[in-house]
């Protein structure tokens, strides 16, 4: 505690942007796969690989294992984005305000749909969003679209947050 009492908030740093953006894309794999893959069913990992039809006990079950390690991949994204945020506790940086750090999270997982989107419903064409539906191109646009929505808000929103600190920095520096 003694360390932290020597410190003035003029010469703390800012808070570290890393860590809402990990968040983000963690949270936003976690609501892509849990929302989408398990909850609505719209799609798996590698749901529109023909080897694994979504139809058969065996396609299901790759795709689920799949799915599985998405998640493994979505949970150490937000464990890297909790360490993260304790190194620049630690080193004595600011506490984000909400919109700094929530309009970083919304960045991250904007940023999650769009790399995602690209990647693999585009590119790789491994999955679409709405397989159910036979993968129509529409609703891989609209991903895309609300992901860099997701980015601009986000953008926005931390912008503001960050003018939020250098104000409340500003007024401490001139006490």
């Amino acid at each position: 505690m003694a360390a932290y009492s020597s410190r003035s908030n003029t010469s703390a740093r800012p808070p570290t942007k890393a860590s809402g953006l990990l968040y983000g894309l963690g949270f936003g794999g976690f609501i892509d796969g849990i929302v989408l893959h398990q909850i609505l069913q719209w799609h798996h990992m590698v749901s529109d690989v023909h080897e694994y039809p979504v139809n058969t006990v065996a396609g299901l079950q790759v795709n689920v294992l799949a799915d599985g390690f998405f998640h493994v991949v979505t949970w150490f994204l937000v464990l890297a984005g909790s360490i993260a945020a304790i190194f620049a506790w630690r080193q004595g940086r600011l506490a984000p305000n909400w919109s700094f750090h929530f309009g970083l999270l919304l960045m991250g997982w904007g940023i999650f749909n769009v790399v995602e989107g690209l990647i693999d419903h585009h590119i790789l064409q491994v999955h679409h969003v709405r397989d159910d539906l036979g993968g129509p191109l529409a609703w891989d646009i609209g991903f895309l679209v609300f992901g860099v929505l997701l980015i601009v808000g986000g953008w926005l929103l931390h912008k503001r947050g960050l003018r939020a600190l250098e104000r409340r920095s500003d007024r401490s520096i001139h006490r």
